[in-house]
């Protein structure tokens, strides 16, 4: 097979073998990581952790039910996957079932990562160093331990790198389904798999020509991999107009502010601090290093073309350069893609040496524990989701309508509280009681005369990253909540009730 190394009798099974083991051992060390940081509390602290769940939920549970409720700014795989289980109530309120994908989808990226790098260096040195580099990370391990999306994404475009690798090694015959297939679920969980999927691509037509094809035929041939990613993303598309209006919803959610606002140099530098904030510096420069030996080997020999396909993961920067320079907020969540990414290329830079293989991984590896050790409290991820953490204070929220609710809707932009949506459960609030944007007409009734549609209104009076919806319309409106009363807030979170409706509740908390 065209660029895969030779391999001794019985070292491919032995291999197999190994990366098997690597999976199961990542299953065990996930969900042990899952329950550790559930014994924390800090499964569903991120609120983009319980609004996901939200999302999955209100397909089913909601005013409006149906498949408009799939959404237009989240791609809809994730929700999709979870949408029946969230039915359940407990693994609603506790996020159970989609951590059970995380840790899953840890699992598999973790095998199909051993099976991709053992293929394309022969050494279980590089292979452990690029595993281990991504699968020991406290970041990714944190992530896993929650519904976030980011391990699903993980998972698919591992083994959509591995399927690919392994497809253009014997020479891209017949249509690469596999690749194909995992590479389009993967178009439909982050957008971080849009340019990835299109490096794979563009990097897969570089090495047939380097194989002797002529530039058309390669490109032809290379592009037998879009098929699949590309209804998935036509799909979504459609989806999208379908359900707001628009084919791309690509701001309206955040306020573009910050010093990255209109600099990609600057954005693409705070991009690589997030990377080593994630993961330290030695596994970035081991990156840095084993990517310029690659590129030289690749370049030297047209039959290890393929390694090239190890610099496709390096694409997902794409997504927080751009997200940055167009005044997104700082997120360092947004640079973890980069993190499987560096290892893939350290191990892969370990796979090239003429020996010593097992010294420079051991260093890697330790050097890389060091600077992020394991179910690290501290970890920069774990930090990002706890920044904002207003759980003692939203507990008087929880309990005080708890307490107080009547049945009557509850008006809300779920754009900016769909955490305190999920939240709610615990006081007994189906979603099918609130009246948020995607409810269409009601929404609309409900924001134009509150008072004749619902009677409550929750509102978020912080404004640390997007407008509330319901706070814009108040700013533009001073009169809109005339017939409603303050009754709480907390953690910048106000309840109003309808006036006809107060009672004499005593003092408010």
């Amino acid at each position: 097979m065209h660029g895969i190394q030779p391999l001794r009798p019985g070292a491919e099974a032995a291999n197999r073998r190994l990366a098997w083991l690597v999976g199961i051992a990542a299953l065990a060390i996930g969900a042990g990581a899952a329950f550790f940081y559930f014994l924390d509390g800090l499964t569903l602290v991120h609120h983009d952790a319980r609004a996901r769940l939200v999302v999955a939920r209100r397909i089913a549970d909601s005013l409006t039910p149906g498949w408009r409720q799939i959404g237009a700014v989240w791609l809809p795989l994730p929700h999709l996957l979870n949408a029946g289980f969230v039915q359940v109530d407990l693994f609603y309120r506790t996020g159970a079932s989609a951590v059970a994908f995380s840790v899953l989808s840890y699992a598999v990226a973790a095998w199909a990562g051993a099976r991709l790098v053992l293929r394309a260096t022969a050494s279980r040195a590089a292979a452990l160093v690029a595993v281990g580099g991504f699968a020991l990370n406290p970041n990714v391990l944190y992530l896993q331990s929650t519904p976030m999306t980011e391990p699903l994404l993980l998972g698919l475009t591992l083994v959509g790198l591995d399927r690919l690798h392994l497809w253009v090694a014997r020479g891209g015959p017949a249509m690469p389904h596999a690749a194909g297939l995992a590479f389009a679920g993967a178009c439909l969980t982050r957008y971080e798999a849009w340019p990835i999927t299109a490096a794979g691509c563009l990097i897969a037509a570089l090495v047939f020509t380097r194989r002797g094809e002529g530039v058309v035929a390669a490109a032809w041939r290379a592009s037998r991999l879009l098929p699949y990613p590309g209804v998935a993303v036509a799909g979504f598309l459609l989806l999208s107009r379908a359900t707001v209006g628009a084919w791309l919803v690509t701001g309206g959610f955040f306020v573009p502010e910050g010093p990255m606002h209109g600099a990609p140099l600057l954005a693409g530098w705070r991009v690589w601090e997030g990377l080593v904030e994630l993961s330290g510096l030695a596994l970035p420069v081991a990156a840095v290093v084993s990517g310029l030996a690659l590129l030289w080997r690749a370049s030297r020999l047209a039959g290890r073309a393929d390694l090239l396909l190890l610099l496709a993961p390096l694409a997902a920067a794409a997504l927080p350069v751009y997200a940055f320079t167009v005044g997104h907020p700082f997120r360092v969540r947004y640079a973890v893609p980069l993190v499987w990414a560096a290892a893939l290329l350290a191990g892969a830079g370990i796979g090239l040496l003429p020996r010593a293989r097992a010294l420079a991984a051991a260093v890697v590896v330790a050097l890389t524990l060091v600077q992020g050790p394991p179910l690290d409290r501290s970890a920069a991820m774990v930090r990002e989701a706890t920044r904002d953490w207003p759980e003692p204070e939203r507990e008087a929220l929880v309990e005080f309508l708890a307490a107080r609710y009547d049945g009557e809707r509850v008006l809300v932009s779920m754009g900016s509280l769909a955490h305190v949506m999920q939240q709610l459960s615990h006081a007994g609030l189906a979603l099918r009681e609130f009246v948020h944007e995607g409810n269409g007409r009601y929404w609309m009734d409900a924001v134009a005369r509150p008072e004749g549609h619902v009677g409550w209104v929750l509102l978020r009076e912080t404004d640390t990253e997007g407008r509330d919806a319901l706070l814009a319309r108040l700013d533009a409106r001073p009169d809109l909540l005339d017939g409603f009363e303050r009754v709480l807030e907390a953690a910048g979170v106000a309840l109003y009730r309808r006036l006809d409706a107060v009672v004499d509740e005593g003092a408010v908390p």
